[in-house]
């Protein structure tokens, strides 16, 4: 279930709203109006909506009415809606509305146990038997949900269900309920660059030989050094499961239990097995291989079941590295993407003022705050983390892979080889947000151009500015001033002079999606370097730029693509 999207319409629910964010996370969804909400919306249920369709799990302080005049039109399979849960903005009542099988009706009794109020359970197997068929403890899975419906009608009729707990496949009835236990944890070896329809085709094989169930499965298991080999990963996705890694010396541990060591084997990789071991080390000490290593052509599996679910796993997952753009600073300019990536993230890494632009997707997110500079420490932090098996979001302003971290990442990564995920997410550079919040003054040919030369020689830059000038592109200037750097702008402004005309608009725009945000055109002669700071991205037109005033008395400007000729008779 999702982190709750707390949804309130007035001032008098935010107290609440604040209560219920503080013990189950989430954030605050408020009107434009009302300030204190995390995330702001103009329309209320075209609002719901968007978050019910993007599976969001929505807690309304607010009448049921609201809700379901949102949502209803909406509404398709009870198996794939999120909960939605109404609750009246005193705490009195939590009702769930939609996905009281799904985790709502558990999660409105925890709403009602931290107000002091009620839960209106509707589910008549939880008022009869005070849980659902289809809400199994942890650690289980229902086999056969499609006799759900009708096992519970059955029972509520007075008929006897049989309960069956077992790994072993079984088909089940409508008066017979299998549940799966996740016991089982799959061992696989394989050599490099194994065919993922190979390993998968596997598991599936001896999974049926052996008559056990895919949804007694709780993890697919190898050596370290496989943690990058793609047929693993798909192998647990086809199966839904996670992915662990142990160390050689960690197999090698599991030596005394193997039934099918092997001398070859450790001389290649350091334990004289890896399918057997790592499903016996997954399992736990108390488990048994119940499946001993079967062979495939290029691939190995074994089988091992523990005594319990396995609800807390072993062994260190392949770690990840999201490299996320978050856009000049409004939440509204962060992708989905980007924010997805945030909230699953377990350590933020960045800049400190990066960090608070996107403190509204943050939870229990470790924060490493770094100061401006020091790039290399900050990305090499984040490679680290990552590589102990952490979920890292690296982040950035803008994109970051626009004078960001993203190429810097990748440079150290060629350079000292490590088998993390890597995850680039784009987001709105500042060059774009000055162009819109303009007009259209990338509408035709552009380039940008970093006037800091702490890596760049300043010959380099020069050459670079005279180029782009005599090619008349569009330009926009990143990192124009800073303490230290005063005149490189004046100079790059020198050389623009030469291709430029007078009238050229000129765009300065400084803290762009932020509360003090400024963006003023200017003529190209009436253009003072004393209004750039290190936070302003200057954009200079090309000699077809254009500006205007309009009625309002605000000035924009744009820069045509040549639809005029077009339009001009032959």
């Amino acid at each position: 279930m999702s982190k709750p999207a707390i949804f309130i319409l007035g001032i008098s629910a935010l107290p609440l709203a604040q209560k219920l964010k503080m013990a189950l996370g989430g954030e605050i969804h408020a009107p434009n109006h009302i300030t204190g909400g995390d995330v702001v919306y103009a329309k209320a249920a075209q609002h719901l909506f968007q978050l019910f369709r993007a599976g969001r799990t929505i807690v309304g302080l607010c009448a049921s009415g609201i809700l379901i005049r949102a949502i209803g039109p909406h509404l398709s399979s009870k198996r794939d809606e999120p909960p939605v849960i109404a609750v009246a903005e005193d705490g009195s009542t939590a009702v769930p509305l939609l996905g009281g099988h799904c985790g709502a009706n558990e999660l409105a009794r925890r709403i009602a146990g931290l107000c002091g109020g009620h839960a209106a359970i509707t589910t008549a197997s939880d008022i009869r038997f005070g849980s659902a068929f289809d809400e199994p403890a942890d650690g289980y899975i229902l086999g056969n949900p499609q006799d759900m419906k009708s096992a519970t009608s059955h029972k509520l009729a007075g008929g006897e269900v049989t309960v069956e707990v077992t790994e072993r496949a079984a088909p089940g009835s409508a008066t017979h309920l299998i549940y799966h236990p996740l016991t089982l944890a799959i061992g696989i070896g394989c050599e490099r660059g194994t065919s993922p329809a190979d390993v998968i085709s596997l598991v599936e094989n001896t999974l049926v030989q052996n008559r056990l169930a895919s949804a007694s499965i709780a993890c697919i298991a190898s050596i370290d050094v496989k943690s990058d080999e793609p047929a693993i990963h798909a192998a647990a996705r086809r199966f839904n499961v996670p992915s662990r890694f142990f160390t050689a010396s960690e197999l090698s541990a599991e030596a005394p239990r193997l039934k099918n060591p092997s001398e070859i084997v450790a001389k290649e990789v350091g334990t004289p097995g890896v399918a057997e071991a790592a499903a016996l080390a997954a399992a736990g000490p108390a488990s048994e291989l119940v499946v001993e290593k079967t062979k495939g052509q290029r691939a190995t599996c074994a089988i091992a079941r523990a005594p319990s679910p396995i609800l807390h796993l072993r062994g260190k997952p392949r770690g990840t590295l999201h490299v996320v753009g978050i856009g000049p600073g409004a939440r509204e300019w962060r992708s989905p993407a980007a924010h997805a990536a945030l909230e699953a993230s377990t350590d933020w890494v960045g800049y400190g003022l990066y960090l608070d632009l996107a403190a509204d997707a943050k939870d229990a997110q470790i924060e490493h705050r770094f100061p401006l500079g020091g790039e290399e420490d900050r990305v090499r932090h984040a490679i680290n983390l990552a590589k102990d098996g952490k979920e890292v979001a690296l982040v950035c302003s803008g994109d970051a892979g626009i004078y960001a971290m993203a190429a810097l990442v990748y440079e150290i990564v060629d350079l000292e080889p490590c088998r993390i995920e890597i995850n680039v997410i784009p987001g709105i550079s500042a060059f774009q947000a000055a162009a819109a919040k303009a007009g259209a003054m990338i509408g035709h040919d552009f380039c940008c151009i970093s006037l800091s030369d702490l890596l760049t020689p300043w010959e380099a830059i020069e050459q670079r500015i005279g180029a782009a000038a005599a090619g008349d592109f569009v330009i926009a200037f990143y990192n124009p001033r800073s303490l230290k750097r005063r005149d490189q702008l004046e100079r790059a402004f020198a050389i623009l002079a030469q291709h430029r005309p007078a009238d050229t608009p000129v765009v300065i725009a400084s803290n762009l999606g932020r509360p003090d945000e400024k963006v003023k055109i200017v003529g190209f002669s009436d253009f003072s370097s004393d209004d750039a700071d290190m936070l302003t991205l200057v954009m200079v037109g090309s000699s077809q730029s254009k500006s205007f005033k309009r009625g309002d008395g605000v000035t924009y400007a744009y820069t045509p693509r040549g639809y005029a000729r077009k339009r001009e008779p032959a």
